[in-house]
């Protein structure tokens, strides 16, 4: 049991024991030049009532999707949420649980992980799948060293058309490692093959592209693995796993490595987190694999129980024979995605995808009706985003919106140059047709 001192004289008695005589001298290293020198600017503690009015009131200041018509995705989307998933992750034995340090005794978490990473398999068309990463974005960097490592080749080439939030992920964890990163451009909203096939060579490691891509648009998914296998790269890429209810896995079409975050899979927006990201590859590749994998073996008995098969991480092995430092597991999210694909089912998951489907076409043409107003990639195939252009200011038609109770698509010319006035829209199951209505009539200023 922890113990707090609480008196002047227990202070006095602890700070014996460690041989000081004043709290001052445990900081007595810190130079005086960084030290704050004043009390820290916080406002007086509250009762508990009076503080929960003090939260109450500051989170009304956000604006949030129980208020608010939301047509904001860009990597955090809203999908409905059965009531179930959270009725199960309130359980204490769920909420409180932490990674398996003790495997032997933990096997209802190591079967959540297990029927997780059977789900990612699944969905990806994957041989198999880790336990959770920490988000999207880390799981394509993850995906890279693994590439990189395995290919022996410190060059890769990422498709413009992948999230620009995950491509500066990538660039960081890729500098320490001393591993290459080229961008390829884009063409009409797709990766341009052509501009692709010449950026190959033989030194390249891998290829990595977004399906859907950050547009919305659906690329050539088995062109591009035609294009890199004949160069010996391997294929990383990143997937909405919702998408994959009614596009061709992944693993179908020759990729080598499949990732993706799993928000969609009955994870809340939650201002941005914690998420989830997931991993799969080839059997052939599941010792590079980064974090753990859950597997099912006998003992002498006969009997079966749930094991961590393989934890590549420098906490369970060696340094240098490690593939990854992922400290945690998103066992809790993972276990929310695991709910959530074991409750909609095959047929669920088809059903949302088709529903995101049909309604980003009725956006698509109802906002292409509107004076100024363009779709961007007209010839492309989209999925829950696309892109419009329109000749006035992505601002002015965002506050606009939002007067409205609208949260609207993000403002492209933050992340590209070349796509100023351009807004990425994007349309889940939870849109109603009321509600792209009130859109259109909204953005083009009608009360």
């Amino acid at each position: 049991m922890n113990f707090v001192p609480h008196t002047d004289s227990e202070r006095k008695d602890m700070l014996a024991k460690i041989g000081i005589s004043s709290t001052e001298e445990l900081f007595k290293d810190i130079p005086n030049r960084v030290r704050l020198e004043r009390e820290l600017d916080l406002p007086p503690g509250l009762d508990e009532f009076s503080l929960r009015k003090e939260v109450t009131s500051l989170s009304q200041e956000n604006a949030h999707i129980d208020e608010y018509v939301s047509f904001l995705g860009a990597g955090a989307y809203e999908h409905f949420r059965p009531a179930v998933i959270d009725h199960l992750l309130l359980r204490s034995e769920f909420y409180t649980a932490y990674t398996p340090y003790q495997p032997e005794i933990s096997q209802g978490t190591l079967q959540a992980i297990f029927e997780f990473q059977t789900g990612i398999c699944e969905l990806t068309g994957m041989d198999v799948a880790n336990a959770s990463m920490y988000d999207g974005a880390s799981a394509m960097a993850e995906a890279i060293i693994m590439a990189t490592t395995q290919t022996r080749k410190n060059k890769v080439l990422i498709s413009s058309t992948v999230h620009p939030e995950y491509r500066e992920v990538v660039k960081t964890y890729a500098w320490g490692r001393g591993i290459e990163i080229l961008e390829s451009p884009y063409k009409e909203g797709l990766t341009d093959l052509e501009s692709l096939a010449t950026n190959l060579s033989e030194n390249i490691g891998a290829v990595v592209i977004q399906n859907p891509n950050f547009f919305g648009g659906i690329e050539d998914v088995k062109k591009i693995v035609e294009l890199a296998q004949g160069y010996k790269a391997m294929v990383i890429v990143c997937v909405d796993p919702i998408s994959l209810g009614v596009l061709e896995a992944p693993g179908k079409l020759g990729v080598d490595i499949v990732i993706g975050e799993g928000q969609s899979l009955g994870i809340p927006l939650s201002f941005g987190g914690p998420y989830l990201g997931f991993i799969a590859t080839k059997e052939k590749y599941v010792r590079r694999l980064p974090g753990r994998i859950v597997g099912i073996a006998r003992d002498r008995r006969g009997n079966e129980g749930f094991v961590l098969t393989l934890q590549a991480r420098e906490q369970h092995i060696r340094r240098e024979k490690a593939s990854s430092n992922i400290c945690s597991n998103q066992a809790l999210c993972a276990l929310a995605a695991t709910i959530y694909l074991s409750t909609l089912g095959k047929k669920g998951i088809k059903e949302v995808a088709e529903q995101c489907l049909y309604k980003t076409h009725y956006a698509k043409g109802v906002l292409g009706e509107i004076p100024g107003v363009e779709i961007a990639f007209p010839a492309n195939k989209t999925f829950k985003e696309f892109v419009v252009k329109s000749k006035e200011k992505i601002n002015t038609i965002n506050k606009r919106l939002f007067k409205a109770g609208i949260i609207g698509g993000l403002d492209l010319g933050k992340f590209y140059k070349e796509l100023e006035n351009h807004m990425l829209i994007c349309v889940t199951e939870t849109r109603s047709k009321r509600e792209i209505d009130l859109l259109k009539r909204v953005w083009e200023g009608e009360k």
